[in-house]
């Protein structure tokens, strides 16, 4: 049975919601029912219109959303909520949801602060309900099948982690002109504390602790403003040590002239490492201290059972980020209908980012910015 689904956020001319609303629908376990899709009233019901909603469950306001559909019979009313807001409108619709009976799949950073995700994961605890986090990097196959292998020991203790997320679209001042999506992302009021390193580098930050199996527990960061008027950081780099004592590099950048989104992990154990890039999202290298480097497929009845639950199609036909997207929404949904059921989830489907991810994340972000700012070598990572 398709889960009940309602959207907070995603209206026309929004970049992400469409991308979600893909994800949502790939698998068939989800049916769009309801939503609340911008604050201006007209532009919700406008987009519900061309979404083929019914005209009483397109709502002007989340709170609406969440108030009328609780008082619906428990057959009809929405049973998840996705919120795909700016980072500055995560907290207060996740909390209400939460509140009210209501899974969440929320955008990434989790809220706008550390201390409002510390909150959330109490609120999300006492409401007894779930909460999946789109990083969608970890939805990829062989990102799955390098968190494996390393999991498995293949490659000996982790001594070195590279992780790097290049793009170049704010190369100019943007912000300045009328793109909706650097307007907010730059701006401190929406956004937070933090620009690149809040937008992409929580992203490359979630796939080298995911990967690894390591967390920070050390950090030294150089973070940079380089256009002239821009108010937050469009690009950094980060020293980091891992809780075994490996170090690691994290690099974030907006102005990259030229790069798009080629997210990239290099891990490198005692006896041999790993690479993955999205621009070739199906291979994974493993690299042998003492052999050739051995080219791994995504669709292949060698990778792991992890690999294999996130694939869909055969070895050779390419699957990239919409698809990664919607193996979170998949894993979140089969989490769910196992309870509903009455029974217990698979390991693999309940391999998603969630709160504890949410909270560091956030605790990321307020490290690395104080870091930044800091005359100090090292600090510690306080989450």
């Amino acid at each position: 049975m398709k889960l009940r689904l309602g959207m907070i956020g995603g209206g026309q001319g929004a970049f992400i919601g469409a991308i979600h609303r893909v994800a949502a629908s790939l698998d068939g376990l989800y049916e769009l029912t309801a939503g609340a899709f911008s604050s201006d009233a007209e532009k919700s019901r406008a987009t519900g219109v061309l979404l083929g909603l019914p005209t009483d469950r397109v709502y002007a306001s989340y709170q609406d959303l969440i108030e009328q559909e609780k008082q619906r019979p428990e057959a009809e009313r929405v049973q998840v909520i996705s919120i795909v807001t700016p980072n500055h409108l995560h907290f207060q619709p996740a909390k209400l949801a939460l509140e009210n009976g209501f899974h969440v799949i929320l955008d990434k950073p989790m809220t706008f602060s550390l201390a409002e995700a510390k909150e959330l994961q109490q609120i999300a605890a006492a409401s007894g309900k779930k909460l999946c986090l789109t990083h969608t990097y970890t939805g990829y196959p062989m990102v799955k099948e390098a968190r494996q292998l390393i999991a498995s020991g293949a490659l000996g203790t982790i001594r070195k982690v590279y992780v790097e997320y290049p793009q170049g679209w704010l190369s100019s001042f943007e912000e300045g002109s009328d793109n909706k999506q650097a307007a907010w992302r730059t701006d401190p009021t929406r956004s937070g504390i933090a620009g690149a390193m809040g937008d992409i580098g929580t992203h490359a930050f979630n796939l080298l602790e995911y990967v690894s199996g390591l967390q920070v527990v050390k950090l030294c960061a150089d973070i940079n403003v380089v256009v002239a008027g821009r108010q937050l950081d469009d690009d950094g780099a980060v020293l980091l040590k891992l809780s075994n004592g490996a170090s690691a590099v994290l690099t974030a950048s907006q102005i990259a002239a030229g790069e798009e989104n080629n997210v990239r992990v290099r891990a490198y154990g005692e006896k041999g490492g790993l690479e993955w890039q999205q621009v070739d999202a199906n291979t994974l290298q493993v690299k042998w201290l003492d052999k050739p480097t051995e080219i791994w497929r995504a669709g292949t009845g060698y990778v792991s059972s992890y690999a294999q639950h996130n694939t869909r199609t055969p070895a050779g036909h390419p699957e990239g980020y919409l698809e990664a997207f919607a193996n979170l929404y998949r894993n979140f949904a089969l989490t769910l209908q196992a309870e509903l059921a009455g029974e217990q989830a698979s390991s693999e489907a309940l391999d998603y980012p969630s709160l504890e991810e949410g909270v560091r994340g956030m605790a990321f972000i307020e490290n690395v910015i104080a870091s930044g700012k800091s005359d100090k070598k090292w600090t510690d990572f306080i989450v």
